[in-house]
C-alpha cells in the first residue's frame, strides 16, 4: 500500500459480498476512509466484516427508507481497519461503495 493519503474507491457492491478493486481483485487488509450507500424505498442496512461471510462484525450502518436519499459517512482518523479482507452483509439497499487506503 502506498502514502496513508492515497485512497482508492471500490467497485459498487449491490448484493453479499467481498468489496473489489477497479481490477475486480478483492481488496485484502485495509483500512475504510468512506462509505457512500444508496438506499431502496425501505431501511436497509450494510453489515461489514473482516474476514469473509463468518467473519468479525466491525460495523453495522443502517440507511433511512428513502430511494432518493443518499448515505456518504467518513471516519475520523485514519478509518477501520480489516487484517483480511472486506466483506458486506447487505439488507434493502440499491448499492454500497467504499473508499479505502
Amino acid at each position: 500500500m502506498g502514502m496513508q493519503t492515497d485512497v482508492l474507491a471500490s467497485q459498487v457492491l449491490t448484493a453479499d459480498g467481498q468489496f473489489t478493486n477497479q481490477a475486480s481483485a478483492t481488496i485484502g487488509r485495509a483500512r475504510i476512509k468512506s462509505v457512500y450507500i444508496v438506499p431502496s424505498g425501505t431501511a436497509g442496512s450494510v453489515v461489514f466484516k473482516d474476514g469473509g461471510a463468518s467473519g468479525t462484525t466491525v460495523m453495522t450502518l443502517n440507511t433511512v427508507a428513502s430511494a432518493t436519499q443518499p448515505t456518504y459517512t467518513l471516519f475520523p482518523g485514519q478509518g477501520l481497519l480489516f487484517a483480511t479482507n472486506i466483506y458486506a452483509d447487505v439488507t434493502s439497499i440499491g448499492s454500497v461503495t467504499i473508499f479505502y487506503g
